[in-house]
């Protein structure tokens, strides 16, 4: 499974593409920035977020995406900047077909951490340490984007797994029945 993480921003979008194979340790593809300058009209900005988003999903081609859900704690402008960005990014992955999945920034940390307080350097480490980087993803934005990619491939193996065990618990046939009544 290949993943792209998208920490989505006005001024700085962070993009990290993480690769999964079955037995294997999870490995970088790519990480990086998409930077739009602040005086820039919003426009142009978002504009240039799309072209970018377009460039990585052409050349690194993920199985998903993976974008930040925007938190409400922060104030009005900041939330809707990053809304916005946001929204670039899963218009990109609506035109390709892929799947977006939405992780909150609690998530990623408990993910990636075991802790939902963890701050950006604590990320940066474990991200380190989980990709066997030889140093931190710099800025803040691309480790981000790297811990939204891991945080997402984890939790969609667990899914799978609690997938597989409910349709070998409960049966098909057993689950129709159960839906319409006639088991009780």
């Amino acid at each position: 499974m290949r993943v792209l993480g998208v920490d989505p921003g006005l001024t700085r979008c962070g993009l990290g593409v993480v690769d999964d194979a079955p037995g294997r340790p999870l490995t970088v593809t790519a990480a990086g920035v998409l930077c739009a300058p602040a005086d820039a009209d919003i426009g142009h900005r978002l504009l240039l977020i799309e072209c970018g988003i377009e460039r990585w999903l052409d050349e690194y081609r993920p199985g998903a995406v993976a974008v930040e859900r925007v938190s409400s704690r922060y104030n009005v402008r900041t939330v809707m900047g990053t809304a916005q960005a946001s929204a670039v990014a899963i218009l990109c992955a609506a035109r390709r077909g892929l799947p977006v999945a939405w992780h909150t920034s609690s998530e990623v940390k408990v993910a990636v951490t075991g802790s939902a307080g963890a701050g950006k350097a604590q990320v940066g480490a474990m991200v380190t340490r989980l990709l066997q980087l030889d140093v931190p993803p710099e800025p803040a934005d691309t480790a981000d984007a790297l811990a939204l990619a891991i945080c997402h491939i984890w939790r969609a193996q667990a899914l799978n797994r609690l997938q597989q065990a409910h349709a070998t618990a409960c049966p098909a046939p057993a689950l129709a029945r159960l839906r319409k009544g006639t088991i009780r």
